[in-house]
């Protein structure tokens, strides 16, 4: 038994095999092992995409919630300024509708009492003519009557 021959053998035989590994199996395993790295690396990378995406929709969101309130505090302030002028306009109509009704009630009463004392200038002058002919005890003529009334109504 020769060690050598034998110890020459298995070494040829592992050359072989390994040679055959190299050529034919350490390939397909290269093969499927960058593959899988690369699935791996575009795995990863996705998920840090994602992550980039989470966060840019994040702020976006944030940015349209403020956007949002911004608006909202707008438009309440717009409403409030327009329920201001409303009741400004209310008032001021309702002080103009005021202002002409007691204009109107002053005039209504102006003329009244115009008229009022017209008709006792009337009754003032036909009285006193009546107590002036008692006094007197005589007519007066129709013309000096006339005079004395209307210098009677302009006294009055």
């Amino acid at each position: 038994m020769n060690l050598n021959l034998t110890l020459i053998g298995q070494s040829l035989t592992f050359l072989v095999f390994v040679f055959f590994c190299m050529k034919f199996v350490w390939p397909a395993l290269l093969g499927v092992m960058e593959e899988r790295e690369k699935r791996i690396a575009d795995g990863l990378q996705a998920a840090d995409n994602a992550d980039k995406d989470l966060k840019l929709a994040k702020k976006k969101a944030a940015e349209l919630l403020k956007e949002a309130k911004d608006q909202a505090a707008t438009i309440v302030e717009q409403a409030n300024k327009r329920a201001t002028q409303i009741v400004e306009e209310a008032k001021d109509a309702a002080t103009a509708e005021a202002d002409r009704v007691k204009a109107q009630a002053e005039a209504e009463v102006e003329r009244s009492v115009s008229q009022a004392r017209e008709e006792l200038r009337g009754k003032v002058a036909v009285l006193a003519l009546s107590g002036a002919e008692k006094i007197l005890g005589a007519s007066v003529d129709a013309s000096a009557h006339n005079a004395m009334l209307e210098k009677l109504a302009a006294d009055l």
